[in-house]
Protein backbone atom coordinates (compact mmCIF):
# COMPACT_ATOMS: atom_id res chain seq x y z
CA UNK A 1 0.00 0.00 0.00
CA UNK A 2 1.27 3.23 -0.96
CA UNK A 3 2.23 5.35 2.41
CA UNK A 4 0.59 8.63 1.41
CA UNK A 5 -2.83 6.76 1.26
CA UNK A 6 -2.36 4.87 4.87
CA UNK A 7 -4.05 6.34 7.89
CA UNK A 8 -3.45 5.45 11.35
CA UNK A 9 -5.11 6.76 15.04
CA UNK A 10 -4.09 5.00 18.74
CA UNK A 11 -7.58 5.31 20.44
CA UNK A 12 -7.03 4.99 24.07
CA UNK A 13 -10.44 3.22 26.00
CA UNK A 14 -10.61 4.44 29.33
CA UNK A 15 -13.48 3.71 32.50
CA UNK A 16 -14.05 2.92 35.68
CA UNK A 17 -13.31 -0.91 36.57
CA UNK A 18 -15.31 -3.24 34.79
CA UNK A 19 -16.62 -1.01 32.49
CA UNK A 20 -16.36 -3.37 29.63
CA UNK A 21 -13.28 -2.02 27.94
CA UNK A 22 -11.73 -5.35 26.97
CA UNK A 23 -14.85 -7.12 25.63
CA UNK A 24 -15.27 -3.91 23.55
CA UNK A 25 -11.38 -4.29 22.33
CA UNK A 26 -11.78 -7.77 21.78
CA UNK A 27 -14.94 -7.16 19.74
CA UNK A 28 -13.91 -4.27 17.89
CA UNK A 29 -10.79 -6.89 17.07
CA UNK A 30 -12.58 -9.72 16.57
CA UNK A 31 -10.01 -11.69 18.11
CA UNK A 32 -9.36 -12.30 21.70
CA UNK A 33 -6.53 -9.90 22.92
CA UNK A 34 -7.75 -8.73 26.25
CA UNK A 35 -8.99 -11.18 29.07
CA UNK A 36 -11.87 -10.75 30.44
CA UNK A 37 -13.64 -11.51 33.54
CA UNK A 38 -16.68 -9.97 35.84
CA UNK A 39 -14.32 -9.24 39.01
CA UNK A 40 -13.12 -5.48 38.91
CA UNK A 41 -9.61 -4.25 37.98
CA UNK A 42 -8.47 -7.57 35.74
CA UNK A 43 -6.61 -5.25 33.19
CA UNK A 44 -3.27 -4.81 35.14
CA UNK A 45 -1.28 -2.40 32.32
CA UNK A 46 -2.19 -1.31 28.95
CA UNK A 47 -3.07 -3.66 26.24
CA UNK A 48 -2.89 -2.69 22.48
CA UNK A 49 -5.28 -4.50 20.16
CA UNK A 50 -4.58 -4.03 16.33
CA UNK A 51 -7.10 -3.60 13.82
CA UNK A 52 -6.90 -3.14 10.26
CA UNK A 53 -9.43 -2.63 7.62
CA UNK A 54 -8.65 -1.52 4.40
CA UNK A 55 -6.35 1.79 4.16
CA UNK A 56 -6.52 2.36 8.22
CA UNK A 57 -4.77 1.00 11.22
CA UNK A 58 -6.03 1.82 14.49
CA UNK A 59 -4.56 0.78 18.15
CA UNK A 60 -6.96 0.34 20.60
CA UNK A 61 -5.66 0.60 23.90
CA UNK A 62 -7.01 -1.46 26.70
CA UNK A 63 -6.67 0.75 29.68
CA UNK A 64 -6.79 -0.46 33.51
CA UNK A 65 -10.06 0.96 35.03
CA UNK A 66 -9.78 4.50 36.58
CA UNK A 67 -10.58 4.43 40.79
CA UNK A 68 -9.12 6.18 43.54
CA UNK A 69 -5.97 4.26 44.25
CA UNK A 70 -4.21 4.37 47.15
CA UNK A 71 -2.04 1.30 47.00
CA UNK A 72 1.29 1.84 44.78
CA UNK A 73 0.20 -1.32 42.27
CA UNK A 74 -2.88 0.50 41.88
CA UNK A 75 -1.79 4.14 41.47
CA UNK A 76 0.63 2.45 38.83
CA UNK A 77 -2.49 0.72 36.96
CA UNK A 78 -4.49 4.17 37.16
CA UNK A 79 -1.38 6.24 36.08
CA UNK A 80 -0.72 4.12 32.92
CA UNK A 81 -4.26 4.89 32.24
CA UNK A 82 -3.85 8.60 32.13
CA UNK A 83 -0.49 8.54 29.77
CA UNK A 84 -2.53 6.35 27.29
CA UNK A 85 -5.34 9.19 27.59
CA UNK A 86 -2.74 11.82 27.15
CA UNK A 87 -0.81 10.27 23.90
CA UNK A 88 -3.88 9.43 22.33
CA UNK A 89 -4.98 10.56 18.90
CA UNK A 90 -8.87 9.15 19.66
CA UNK A 91 -10.14 9.01 23.25
CA UNK A 92 -13.12 7.48 24.66
CA UNK A 93 -15.06 6.86 27.45
CA UNK A 94 -16.84 4.00 28.19
CA UNK A 95 -19.61 4.31 31.09
CA UNK A 96 -21.53 1.45 32.31
CA UNK A 97 -25.17 2.25 31.30
CA UNK A 98 -26.41 0.50 34.98
CA UNK A 99 -23.99 2.45 36.92
CA UNK A 100 -24.56 5.84 35.22
CA UNK A 101 -22.44 8.71 36.47
CA UNK A 102 -20.97 6.54 39.66
CA UNK A 103 -18.29 8.04 41.91
CA UNK A 104 -15.06 6.91 39.61
CA UNK A 105 -17.11 7.74 36.57
CA UNK A 106 -17.22 11.40 37.78
CA UNK A 107 -13.68 12.09 38.64
CA UNK A 108 -12.81 10.81 35.42
CA UNK A 109 -14.90 13.25 33.78
CA UNK A 110 -13.94 16.02 36.19
CA UNK A 111 -10.32 15.85 35.01
CA UNK A 112 -11.37 15.34 31.53
CA UNK A 113 -12.70 18.96 32.02
CA UNK A 114 -10.02 20.49 34.54
CA UNK A 115 -7.25 19.37 31.63
CA UNK A 116 -10.11 20.45 28.89
CA UNK A 117 -9.99 16.77 26.96
CA UNK A 118 -12.64 15.98 24.65
CA UNK A 119 -13.58 11.99 24.56
CA UNK A 120 -16.21 10.02 22.57
CA UNK A 121 -18.85 9.22 24.75
CA UNK A 122 -19.51 5.45 24.51
CA UNK A 123 -22.52 4.35 26.86
CA UNK A 124 -22.35 0.02 27.49
CA UNK A 125 -24.41 -2.53 28.06
CA UNK A 126 -27.46 -0.71 26.74
CA UNK A 127 -28.92 -4.03 27.11
CA UNK A 128 -29.91 -4.41 30.18
CA UNK A 129 -31.72 -0.94 31.11
CA UNK A 130 -34.48 -0.16 30.06
CA UNK A 131 -34.62 3.06 27.37
CA UNK A 132 -36.55 4.69 29.74
CA UNK A 133 -33.76 4.89 32.31
CA UNK A 134 -31.28 5.83 29.45
CA UNK A 135 -32.51 8.92 27.98
CA UNK A 136 -32.40 11.34 30.72
CA UNK A 137 -28.77 9.62 31.38
CA UNK A 138 -27.71 10.54 28.13
CA UNK A 139 -29.34 14.31 28.01
CA UNK A 140 -27.03 14.48 31.76
CA UNK A 141 -23.95 12.94 30.14
CA UNK A 142 -24.20 15.17 27.16
CA UNK A 143 -24.63 18.47 29.06
CA UNK A 144 -21.22 17.96 30.66
CA UNK A 145 -19.63 19.78 27.40
CA UNK A 146 -16.96 17.19 27.10
CA UNK A 147 -18.13 14.89 24.47
CA UNK A 148 -17.92 15.37 20.43
CA UNK A 149 -20.00 12.02 19.76
CA UNK A 150 -22.07 9.53 21.56
CA UNK A 151 -22.38 5.81 20.54
CA UNK A 152 -24.90 3.19 22.47
CA UNK A 153 -23.50 -0.02 22.47
CA UNK A 154 -23.52 -3.73 23.85
CA UNK A 155 -19.27 -4.81 24.02
CA UNK A 156 -21.33 -8.07 24.69
CA UNK A 157 -23.58 -8.57 22.04
CA UNK A 158 -21.85 -6.35 19.72
CA UNK A 159 -25.07 -3.92 19.18
CA UNK A 160 -24.00 -0.99 17.79
CA UNK A 161 -20.25 -1.89 17.88
CA UNK A 162 -20.11 -1.57 14.15
CA UNK A 163 -20.94 1.92 14.11
CA UNK A 164 -18.26 2.92 16.20
CA UNK A 165 -15.76 1.05 14.88
CA UNK A 166 -16.66 2.78 11.15
CA UNK A 167 -16.54 6.20 13.08
CA UNK A 168 -12.71 5.07 14.08
CA UNK A 169 -12.18 4.32 10.94
CA UNK A 170 -13.77 7.80 9.10
CA UNK A 171 -12.01 9.85 11.84
CA UNK A 172 -8.20 8.50 11.66
CA UNK A 173 -5.70 10.45 10.65
CA UNK A 174 -3.39 10.12 7.31
CA UNK A 175 -0.36 8.27 8.45
CA UNK A 176 1.91 5.60 8.61
CA UNK A 177 1.32 2.35 10.25
CA UNK A 178 2.77 1.07 13.39
CA UNK A 179 2.79 -2.68 13.29
CA UNK A 180 2.49 -5.24 10.59
CA UNK A 181 -0.62 -6.23 8.55
CA UNK A 182 -1.15 -8.95 10.44
CA UNK A 183 -0.23 -8.19 14.10
CA UNK A 184 -3.38 -8.21 16.51
CA UNK A 185 -1.56 -7.23 19.38
CA UNK A 186 1.59 -5.64 20.77
CA UNK A 187 1.61 -8.32 23.45
CA UNK A 188 4.40 -10.77 23.31
CA UNK A 189 3.42 -14.50 23.06
CA UNK A 190 4.89 -15.55 26.50
CA UNK A 191 3.23 -12.48 28.37
CA UNK A 192 -0.33 -13.24 27.09
CA UNK A 193 0.31 -16.71 27.59
CA UNK A 194 0.38 -15.63 30.95
CA UNK A 195 -2.71 -13.17 30.92
CA UNK A 196 -4.54 -16.20 29.52
CA UNK A 197 -3.25 -18.34 32.26
CA UNK A 198 -4.21 -15.42 34.69
CA UNK A 199 -8.31 -14.81 33.50
CA UNK A 200 -8.31 -18.45 34.26
CA UNK A 201 -7.09 -17.72 37.64
CA UNK A 202 -9.41 -14.60 38.11
CA UNK A 203 -12.55 -17.04 36.94
CA UNK A 204 -12.16 -20.22 38.73
CA UNK A 205 -10.77 -18.63 42.26
CA UNK A 206 -12.35 -17.05 45.15
CA UNK A 207 -13.09 -13.40 45.13
CA UNK A 208 -10.39 -11.90 46.46
CA UNK A 209 -7.43 -14.41 45.77
CA UNK A 210 -6.80 -13.29 41.93
CA UNK A 211 -5.77 -9.91 42.64
CA UNK A 212 -2.81 -11.49 45.38
CA UNK A 213 -1.36 -13.28 42.41
CA UNK A 214 0.83 -13.11 39.56
CA UNK A 215 1.64 -15.70 36.58
CA UNK A 216 5.22 -15.03 34.58
CA UNK A 217 6.07 -17.55 31.70
CA UNK A 218 9.44 -18.81 32.73
CA UNK A 219 9.76 -20.71 29.16
CA UNK A 220 8.34 -20.08 25.89
CA UNK A 221 9.21 -22.81 23.18
CA UNK A 222 7.75 -23.07 19.96
CA UNK A 223 8.09 -25.99 17.33
CA UNK A 224 6.30 -25.63 13.68
CA UNK A 225 2.88 -27.99 15.12
CA UNK A 226 3.24 -26.99 19.36
CA UNK A 227 4.48 -24.69 21.69
CA UNK A 228 5.59 -26.06 25.34
CA UNK A 229 5.14 -23.29 27.66
CA UNK A 230 5.92 -23.29 32.02
CA UNK A 231 4.25 -20.72 33.79
CA UNK A 232 4.98 -20.00 37.87
CA UNK A 233 2.18 -18.68 39.58
CA UNK A 234 3.11 -16.59 42.50
CA UNK A 235 1.07 -16.09 45.52
CA UNK A 236 2.43 -13.69 48.60
CA UNK A 237 2.09 -16.66 51.18
CA UNK A 238 2.39 -19.81 52.04
CA UNK A 239 -1.21 -20.15 53.16
CA UNK A 240 -2.17 -19.60 49.83
CA UNK A 241 -0.79 -22.28 47.69
CA UNK A 242 -3.33 -25.07 48.67
CA UNK A 243 -5.66 -22.69 47.45
CA UNK A 244 -4.56 -22.51 44.10
CA UNK A 245 -3.69 -26.39 44.02
CA UNK A 246 -6.60 -27.43 45.08
CA UNK A 247 -7.33 -31.07 46.70
CA UNK A 248 -4.81 -33.42 45.37
CA UNK A 249 -3.87 -30.95 42.74
CA UNK A 250 -7.59 -30.71 41.56
CA UNK A 251 -7.89 -27.26 41.45
CA UNK A 252 -4.53 -26.56 39.31
CA UNK A 253 -5.15 -29.05 36.80
CA UNK A 254 -8.71 -27.21 36.10
CA UNK A 255 -6.90 -24.07 35.79
CA UNK A 256 -4.18 -25.65 33.35
CA UNK A 257 -6.28 -27.56 30.91
CA UNK A 258 -8.94 -24.82 30.64
CA UNK A 259 -5.70 -22.04 30.16
CA UNK A 260 -4.04 -24.84 27.60
CA UNK A 261 -7.56 -25.18 25.73
CA UNK A 262 -7.97 -21.25 25.11
CA UNK A 263 -4.14 -21.02 24.40
CA UNK A 264 -4.31 -23.65 21.61
CA UNK A 265 -7.42 -22.22 19.85
CA UNK A 266 -5.98 -18.68 19.54
CA UNK A 267 -2.53 -19.94 18.20
CA UNK A 268 -3.63 -22.62 16.30
CA UNK A 269 -1.16 -24.77 17.79
CA UNK A 270 -1.34 -27.77 20.21
CA UNK A 271 0.20 -25.88 23.30
CA UNK A 272 1.86 -28.65 26.66
CA UNK A 273 1.06 -26.26 29.65
CA UNK A 274 2.77 -27.13 32.79
CA UNK A 275 2.01 -24.50 35.81
CA UNK A 276 4.11 -24.44 39.53
CA UNK A 277 3.11 -22.47 42.42
CA UNK A 278 5.28 -20.36 44.55
CA UNK A 279 5.54 -18.29 47.37
CA UNK A 280 7.09 -14.74 46.58
CA UNK A 281 6.39 -12.55 49.19
CA UNK A 282 5.52 -8.31 48.47
CA UNK A 283 5.85 -9.29 44.69
CA UNK A 284 3.91 -6.38 44.51
CA UNK A 285 6.77 -4.03 45.69
CA UNK A 286 9.03 -5.76 42.82
CA UNK A 287 10.20 -3.17 40.25
CA UNK A 288 10.60 -5.75 37.88
CA UNK A 289 7.31 -6.77 38.10
CA UNK A 290 6.34 -3.18 37.39
CA UNK A 291 8.55 -3.62 34.20
CA UNK A 292 7.45 -5.95 32.42
CA UNK A 293 4.03 -4.83 32.35
CA UNK A 294 4.96 -1.06 31.41
CA UNK A 295 4.12 0.41 34.64
CA UNK A 296 5.81 2.95 36.74
CA UNK A 297 7.06 1.67 40.13
CA UNK A 298 6.99 5.37 41.55
CA UNK A 299 3.79 6.56 39.73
Amino acid sequence: METNKMKFCFVAILGAPNAGKSTLVNKLIGSKVSIVSPKVQTTRSRIRGILVEGDTQLVLVDTPGIFSASQRFERAMVASAWTESDEADQRLLLIDAQKGLDKNTKAIITRLQTEKKKAVLVLNKIDLLPKSKLLPLIEELNGLKIFTDVFLISAKTGEQVDELKKFLIQKAPRGVWMFPEDQLTDLPNRLFAAEVTREKLFLMLQKELPYTLSVETTSYKEKEDSIRIEQTIYVEREGLKPIVLGKSGQMIKKIGASARQELSRLFEKEVHLFLFVKVKENWRQDPSQYKDWGLDFNA
